[in-house]
């Protein structure tokens, strides 16, 4: 296409031209409405099969990549053949009907005969487009083709706002009946068409019974020249392109500008595509796949042949449909006379229009046109057929010819509904489920066989409100579900119970109201209400209100009074008559009887007296007795009103109601949701009352959606993944939830299976992390009986579910009420994610100001679409909880002078907590996914690569940790081309890589390192002592500069590192994803899973491995794919998940598989692990004498490697020392000593001093000498370098290293020394995570020492942390710690009760999966606390939690304090086995009796530990019998104890072998029972009111029996 071409269709005039035909936009301009045009012409009815089928199966993806973007590329693949050939054939194209499109040829009549030969022959041509052939969909598209011609009417009608035009007549009709009689493939003429042909040219099939024929071929003799006919027949046609035009399809693209044409033929256009024409908007911008209300009207008219006729009743039609759409936001989409008679079909929810109770606005509209056409007198039947659900609605055809229009099954079923049910208003089953209409107003209908669909569901007409049901047919409130908790609104409940004893206790009315917005649960809540008051006898009148009631005056004063004089249960309306006799013949004369006709649909006889009275005096009259019936009852007994969707009373309702509560003493307990306009004066009255409580209601919070989803699905737990995405897509509102569980089981995503024991292990890679999430034990009640779980199906991608249809309706109405520009803000954020930072969005949003943006955010902050946090702390936080329900005091708010001001000065707040924020984040998930559906894919990926290029600027660690990627080295050896950045940015960068200018390199080590061969910097004469306190000293001197006056030092910033990982990594890897760049997205999902590493978020990283290993996977089947480095890093990733997790099999065969990939692998057999063994030293020998000094540094890509590599064989020799075969040790020497080795190719300082703590602390595991020599060897690296920027926080590193081996190895003293000095260290660094492990073992220290006072200040800084930084695991050591102060130290910090409930709050915590010895330890100090007080089956609850964990083995000083209190619990355990089962007992003796020594000769326990594993020997030994063997224990116990300090450990030894050998006394029962009882609190300590020397008497003593063989 030229430019010219290009500049004329994008003329308005010519992108309306587009829409309509040439009969409109070449005929005249009717002067009036409506109007007949007569003219001659055949016309053509192309009928298209499987596009309905096609968007159904679009409809119901599952996934949110199968939008209506390649939907729409499919229908127009197939369309625009058909529109051009039309086209070409010198056709116009008048109508498009969803899957099918009507064409018309206007020629005189005498040309006709030519003129259907070559419509034959265009019909023809169309088949042949769609041969024997699926489409890419797998779908038959088949066409058939009715043909007609002869005499033809244009009717054109409509309003002031909308034009419309028709075609009518015989030959309309015929054309119907041809295309009826066709069969796919068929071409059919009309009868009339067949005598006007040229039935020479043509071979033909009779129809039987009919008089229309099927063409089978043209015949044309041989002398035919069919192009000299083609332009013969085209002279016929005014508009056909010609001369110089003849390139184009039609002439209707070089229309000029004209804004009088302009103006006529915008009518004929629909509003919402003539803003985008305005707008310029790509034809695609409204094509979605979008959940809609489609209406179809039918009018059969007396007399179809008159044209004149039939046009005044269609114009009238028109204009009152139009009128009552207009109302509601909703469109004539089409009009047509394909059918019987004329038919409109109107789409309420298109874009931009979409509102509130879109379903009930439809049904009422349905109504009320059925009303008004059934009284114009022309018309003789009026069918009205109505649906909901999605459909197709977007522009379909060609460039040059297309229209809007909608398309699916829910199109065809209101089309076949109108024409199977005449005469009424139906509707199917979805809308009236979904309209808030009380069921009186529909009448369910016999099912009968429609066309074309399979499975209609339910029919309903819809009646309309019919005043003779309106009484007997009240709403009532929804039965409660027996036996299903109402789950997470207590304190509501709370409210209810308050406000009842006040009621119950006053004699004084009372009002509670709950608000909440529509899915909230309110209605369960009243159920919940009502049966708390039936449960107490209370006498509760409930009524549940629906949007009719509002319309209706007094209608909730009717519906109650009617419960209370008992009427609601009377079936006639003598009863009621007789019932109303009763009750009121004490209270009025039996002349006004008869004011109650009305109200109650009485008849009695109407008495002179009240036939002269005003309506409005008798309503007051009426008021008057209501309020002395009311007062006679309430003497007699409370009354309790309880009212369901109160919004929707009526004002005078309202009223009565405030007069009510002035008068008489009842208690009002109402649900509603929030007032759409100012409420009423009555309404707003009784919510100023100062007996009002009005609350409201705030969402369920994490944990009730996750009881709430095994109550529904009846299981015993969930995955946590299917409870993270519930949980946070719902946001908490139950309706949310639920219609999320309905779409995962609607796709079949979930499956429920019974859980097997053995799968508690957890030993494959997919079984990582299938952990669930389950209720509170008191729910399993409800549940099915077993270990019944539900989990996702195999394959399942949560994060790209299409939202399901119910809660994109609501997004969409949220999103349609807003202005242009905060759509094009929210689709714009869409793209970004669910959360982002301001930057990004101001980066993408075209052409705005900072300012504007400001202003829109904190508008759309305000209506809850965002919510904005000034960092990422402030969001993992708010995301823990949902908004809890309150109370509203309206009273307190109405007396406020300044309420006028309240919402510019709350808006200019706003605006000032966005400007200070940094992040913004969807309040809804599902807003999110909705907008983002509404992209092109096109658009789409344009503002990706506009994002990713924004975000490849921080894609690296934050200055507070010195820049780099995150697996370091990464994009050298990627060769990752990062997007083009300002030269402050590179340089920034090049600093983060660790390029320096050579004034900065003051760091030996980074150009060439110098190892030093002799120790030239502790002099030999030094004893250990004063090398000690030299260091310290140095150490010390450290901190000093550390300090915050000593600037340039520390960094006063926190590490951002995690704000990279989940605002910068996570977002890149999903944008690549998105732009089909897999290779990029599996960098970034990889640094991703490093960056989560570094965080100690082991649970984010096996989640986004498990997506690279997706990657990964079709990556390989890629031929330009090669990187085995991406590889080596993804199974080096996966062994560090697998080392953390305990799963060391798993860990060794990743890491190995990494090593192997990096061209480092490591010896599987002793032959190749010898020749290794000799290599690396040799190698080692060669650095250590210095001969390597020259070596140039390693390139950078080398460098990458090199890391990887180090991290590989840092885990692996640990893994090694984990296991007690012989051979072992051997694989672990090797694997340290190529750690080391590597570290030293690395020539990194920091590398080099951690390989050498690794070095000495094996060496110090193995009991070899030489250990303090790599120790001295760190440290004197350590004096060599500078004390600034990253040596600062190698020292740290050192410090922190040294203590914990020095607690591991039982120096206690000195690691304490050194753990105080770590722990202050990376607090100046902000380094919260580092300090924390710090204080794990430092308080273990404190706690071994008795030195309670420095451990309860480590206890106050670890519960700092937890609620600083939101650390879980800080706060599980924290409790860890407590449990061990009450069960060994003899006095209490924290009461055990705390303890518990935090553990059962927590156990299914993802962060404390992965801490497998913190979950051990609390579970076993549980056990044993349980033991102790021979509380045995709760006792066994927890140790077999614990015994789950055992098996996962890590070596580090928590799992080992977790198993030492495990081995105590099962210690503990064995005098109650020795009672119940002595004969077997002795072999559980002995069996505990070998993984105690186990334990002690494994090479990764510390000595710290031996003396607690000596004490439990000793005591399984006194319980055998073995007295000798005892005392060993015990006296190697004592020693050790002496040499660490451990001066706990000696005092509970002393305390038990007096108990054993000296008392001889047998331990009471309840003696532990009595001993906690008198524990007293530190707090008692502190002050004084208790002596430490006490409180060592505070402690268990294990019971013995001294028999001469206890197992008999």
């Amino acid at each position: 296409m030229n430019p010219q071409k290009e500049e004329s269709e994008d003329r308005t005039i010519a992108r309306v031209a587009a829409h309509l035909p040439d009969l409109i936009l070449y005929g005249p301009t009717p002067a009036e409405r409506p109007s007949v045009t007569e003219f001659d012409g055949t016309l053509m009815f192309v009928d298209i099969s499987g596009f309905t089928a096609m968007t159904e199966k679009f409809s119901r993806a599952m996934y949110m990549d199968r939008g209506a973007e390649q939907l729409v590329g499919i229908l127009n693949h197939h369309l625009s053949g058909i529109v051009e050939t039309v086209l070409l054939y010198g056709g116009d194209i008048l109508k498009f009907a969803g899957d099918a499109l009507l064409a018309l040829w206007r020629v005189e009549r005498k040309q006709l005969k030519s003129i259907i030969t070559l419509v034959i022959k265009c019909s023809l041509k169309i088949h042949q487009l769609f041969g024997p052939k699926e489409s890419e969909e797998g779908l038959e598209v088949r066409v058939k083709i009715g043909l007609a011609a002869g005499h033809i009417n244009m009717l054109v009608f409509g309003d002031e706002t909308r034009d419309f035009f028709l075609v009518t007549g015989q030959t309309v009709d015929d054309l119907r009946r041809a295309q009826n009689l066709a069969q796919v493939n068929d071409v059919v003429l009309s009868p009339n068409c067949w005598q006007l042909c040229d039935r020479s040219m043509i071979e033909i099939e009779r129809i039987p019974d009919q008089r229309a024929v099927k063409v089978l071929f043209l015949k044309p003799p041989s002398t035919f020249n069919f192009d000299e006919f083609f332009r013969k027949c085209m002279t016929f046609m005014e508009n056909y392109p010609s001369g110089d035009n003849q390139n184009l399809l039609r002439l209707a693209c070089l229309l000029e500008s004209d804004p009088e044409l302009e103006l006529s033929l915008q009518k004929y256009v629909m509003e919402s595509i003539w803003k985008q024409i305005n707008d310029k908007q790509l034809k695609g911008y409204l094509s979605e796949l979008r959940p809609v209300t489609v209406m179809f009207v039918n009018l059969m008219f007396k007399n179809q042949d008159k044209a004149e006729v039939i046009g005044s009743a269609i114009q009238d039609s028109c204009v009152y449909i139009n009128s009552v759409l207009r109302v509601f936001q909703s469109q004539i989409n089409k009009v047509f006379m394909f059918d019987k008679g004329c038919s409109f079909l109107c789409v309420f929810g298109l874009p931009g229009e979409k509102v509130p109770d879109e379903v009930t606005h439809a049904l009422e509209s349905a109504v009320n046109i059925f009303d008004f056409c059934s009284q114009v007198q022309e018309i003789h039947t009026v069918s009205i057929g109505v649906t909901s659900g999605i459909v197709f609605c977007g522009i379909i055809g060609h460039s040059v010819r297309h229209e809007y229009t909608v398309i699916g099954q829910k199109v065809n079923t209101a089309a076949r509904m109108m024409m199977y049910y005449p005469g009424i208003v139906t509707c199917d089953s979805v809308t009236y489920n979904s309209s808030s209409l009380p069921a009186y107003f529909f009448k369910e209908l016999p099912k009968k066989a429609m066309k074309g669909v399979a499975d209609s569901g339910p029919i309903f007409q819809c009646l309309g409100l019919k005043e003779e049901v309106v009484f007997v047919k009240g709403d009532r409130i929804c039965n409660r579900k027996e036996g299903y908790p109402l789950l997470g609104r207590d304190k509501e409940m709370q409210y209810c119970r308050y406000s009842l004893k006040e009621f119950l206790t006053s004699n004084c009315s009372h009002v509670l109201m709950y608000e909440g917005r529509s899915g909230f649960g309110k209605s369960e809540i009243l159920m919940e209400v009502e049966s708390l008051l039936e449960g107490e006898k209370h006498r509760a009148i409930a009524i549940a209100l629906s949007k009719i009631g509002f319309h209706q005056n007094f209608y909730t004063i009717q519906m109650l009074m009617a419960s209370v004089l008992g009427l609601d249960a009377c079936r006639h309306y003598r009863e009621r008559q007789a019932n109303l006799q009763i009750q009121v013949q004490s209270l009025v004369d039996e002349s006004f009887y008869c004011i109650f006709n009305d109200i109650f649909r009485v008849q009695f006889p109407v008495s002179q007296e009240v036939s002269k009275i005003t309506t409005l005096r008798k309503q007051k009259q009426l008021e008057e007795l209501f309020m002395k019936i009311l007062e006679k009852i309430v003497k007699q007994e409370r009354i309790i009103f309880m009212i369901d969707e109160g919004q929707f009373m009526d004002s005078a309702s309202w009223a009565f109601l405030e007069k009510l509560i002035q008068n008489v003493p009842v208690f009002i307990i109402m649900t509603l949701s929030p007032f759409m306009e100012q409420p009423c004066p009555a309404a707003s009255a009784i919510m100023k009352n100062r007996h009002t409580t009005y609350i409201t209601l705030g969402a369920m919070q994490p944990s009730d959606i996750c009881k709430k989803v095994c109550l529904d699905l009846g299981v015993t737990s969930i995955s946590t993944e299917l409870d993270l995405y519930l949980a946070s897509g719902s946001c908490g509102i139950p309706l949310f939830c639920e219609e999320m569980l309905k779409n995962l089981q609607q796709h079949r995503a979930l499956v429920c299976r019974q859980i097997e024991s053995e799968e508690k292990a957890n030993a494959t890679w997919n079984q990582l992390l299938k952990n669930f999430a389950k209720p509170t034990e008191e729910l399993k009640i409800f549940t099915l009986s077993g270990e019944n779980v539900c989990e996702l199906a195999s394959g399942v991608r949560l994060k790209d579910l299409s939202p399901p249809l119910s809660l994109k309706e609501i997004s969409l109405v949220q999103l349609d009420s807003m202005s242009l520009s905060h759509q094009m803000l929210v689709r714009c954020a869409a793209i970004l994610g669910l959360a982002f930072t301001k930057e990004l969005l101001f980066e993408i949003l075209p052409c705005w100001e900072m300012q504007r943006m400001i202003k829109a955010l904190a508008t759309l902050v305000e209506t809850n679409i965002f919510n904005c946090f000034r960092n990422n702390k402030e969001l993992r936080l708010a995301l823990k909880h949902n908004a809890a329900s309150f109370e509203v005091n309206h009273r307190s708010l109405s007396l406020n002078p300044t309420e006028g001001m309240a919402h510019n000065e709350e808006l200019r707040e706003l605006e000032n907590e966005v400007i200070a924020c940094h992040i913004i984040r969807f309040s809804r998930p599902m807003m999110q996914k909705t907008a983002y559906e509404l992209w092109l894919k096109s658009e789409k990926e344009a503002m990706h690569l506009t994002c990713a290029r924004f975000l490849e600027r921080n894609a690296h660690k934050c200055d507070q940790c010195h820049g780099g990627d995150f697996v370091p080295y990464h994009h050298f050896a990627m060769d990752i081309q990062l997007s083009s950045l300002d030269m402050d940015t590179i340089q920034k960068m090049a600093r983060a890589k660790g390029f320096k200018a050579e004034k900065e390199n003051t760091l030996k080590g980074i150009d060439g390192i110098q190892i030093p061969g002799t120790f030239d910097i502790f002099s030999e004469n030094l004893s250990s002592e004063e090398i000690t306190k030299e260091i310290l000293g140095f150490f010390d001197i450290v901190i000093t500069k550390m300090s915050p006056s000593q600037e340039g030092i520390v960094s006063l910033e926190q590490c951002q590192c995690e704000e990279t990982l989940e605002l910068v990594l996570v977002p890149l890897a999903y944008h690549f994803l998105a732009l089909g760049q897999n290779n990029k997205a599996m960098y970034y999902i990889l640094e991703a899973a490093s960056a989560c590493l570094t965080v100690d978020d082991n649970y984010m990283a096996y989640k986004y491995l498990n997506e690279g290993e997706r990657m990964l996977k079709g990556l390989k089947k890629k031929a330009s794919w090669r990187h085995p480095f991406e590889s080596a890093t993804f199974y080096s990733l996966k062994g560090q998940v697998y080392y953390n997790m305990g799963h060391m099999v798993l860990a060794k065969k990743m890491l190995r598989k990494a090593l192997q990939l990096l061209n480092r692998a490591f010896p599987d057999n002793l032959i190749s692990l010898s020749i290794c063994n000799r290599v690396e030293k040799n190698k080692h020998i060669d650095y250590m004498s210095q001969e390597a000094q020259e070596t140039p540094p390693p390139g950078k890509k080398r460098l990458a490697e090199l890391y990887q590599q180090n991290a590989c064989f840092s885990l692996l020799w640990k893994i090694y020392s984990i296991n007690d075969y012989f051979h072992y040790k051997y694989y672990s020497s090797v694997a340290a000593q190529m750690e080391m080795n590597t570290a030293l190719d690395m020539q990194d300082n920091f590398q080099i001093i951690k390989a050498y703590l690794d070095y000495s602390l094996h060496y110090q595991m193995t009991y070899q000498s030489l250990w303090d020599k790599y120790e001295v060897m760190a440290m004197e690296l350590i004096f060599s370098l500078p004390l600034k920027g990253e040596s600062i926080e190698i020292v740290a590193y050192m410090v922190d290293t040294l203590g914990y081996t020095k607690f591991t190895m039982g120096y206690l003293d000195l690691a304490i020394d050194l753990g105080s000095r770590a722990q202050h260290m990376w607090a100046l660094l902000h380094y919260p995570n580092k300090r924390y492990k710090v204080l794990c073992w430092l308080g273990r220290c404190l706690f071994l020492q008795n030195r309670y006072k420095h451990l309860v200040q480590v206890l106050g800084w670890l519960l700092d942390l937890s609620v600083e930084e939101d650390n879980i695991c800080s706060k599980a050591v924290f409790y860890f710690l407590c449990l061990d102060i009450m069960l060994y130290s003899g006095f209490i910090y924290r009461p055990f009760d705390e303890c518990l409930e935090f553990i059962r709050q927590n156990e299914d915590n993802r962060i404390l999966k992965f801490q497998n010895g913190l979950l051990l330890g609390l579970y076993s100090c549980v056990a044993v606390w349980y033991a102790r007080l021979q509380k045995w089956d709760t006792f066994q609850l927890f140790f077999k939690k614990a015994k789950n964990l055992v098996p996962r083995r890590t070596p580090t000083a928590l799992y080992l304090q977790g198993l030492c209190s495990y081995m105590e619990a099962r210690v503990l355990h064995l005098p109650q086995e020795i009672e119940n089962q002595p004969r077997l007992a002795q072999d559980s003796c002995v069996e505990v009796l070998k993984d105690l020594n186990s334990l002690v000769t494994l090479n990764t326990t510390g000595t710290v530990f031996y003396p607690r594993l000596y004490h439990l020997t000793a005591y399984v030994c006194i319980l055998m019998g073995d007295g000798v063997n005892c005392d060993r224990f015990l006296n190697s116990a004592l020693e050790l104890c002496s040499l660490q300090g451990n001066m706990l450990e000696a005092c509970w030894l002393d305390m038990n072998r007096d108990w054993w050998y000296i008392s001889c006394q047998q331990t009471e029962e309840d003696q532990w029972r009595r001993t906690i009882l008198s524990l007293p609190s530190w707090e008692e300590i502190a002050s004084g009111k208790v002596n430490m020397e006490d409180i060592q008497k505070n402690k268990f003593l294990m019971r013995v029996n001294l028999l001469d063989d206890p197992f008999c």
